[in-house]
């Protein structure tokens, strides 16, 4: 059975940092790209960034580049995201998912296995 458990959000005061972590286990994890999402009240899910399965490429949603950063750690199967600067607007559920082949995808339906997901929230 294939588990995705994120761990690491909270309540952050705007300009602070947090790191999420998503481990897996029933997946052959350094076969996946993988990837984070969030979903704020009342708006769409929406992809924030991605790691290839090497570990060799890493994509942004514009409204997180330069502030967030995406890791993977395959040895123990385990996907980092380090947000910093966080402001007001990233106060969300955040998600992380697995992709659904080969490539990066910004896309939720790209992806096939999910985590249930975990609040930050950032106050201004």
């Amino acid at each position: 059975q294939v588990q995705l458990v994120e761990s690491g959000g909270g309540l952050v005061q705007a300009g602070g940092s947090l790191t999420l972590s998503c481990t897996t286990s029933g997946l052959a994890f350094d076969d996946y790209p993988m990837g984070w999402f969030r979903q704020a009240p009342g708006k769409e899910r929406e992809w924030v960034s991605c790691i290839a399965w090497s570990g060799c490429c890493r994509y942004y949603a514009d409204s997180v580049r330069g502030r967030f950063t995406i890791s993977r750690d395959n040895a123990n199967a385990k996907v980092d995201l380090q947000m910093n600067n966080l402001k007001p607007e990233d106060t969300a559920m955040y998600y992380c998912a697995a992709v659904d082949g080969s490539y990066c995808g910004e896309e939720s339906g790209e992806y096939k296995y999910w985590g249930q997901g975990i609040q930050v929230t950032v106050s201004s």
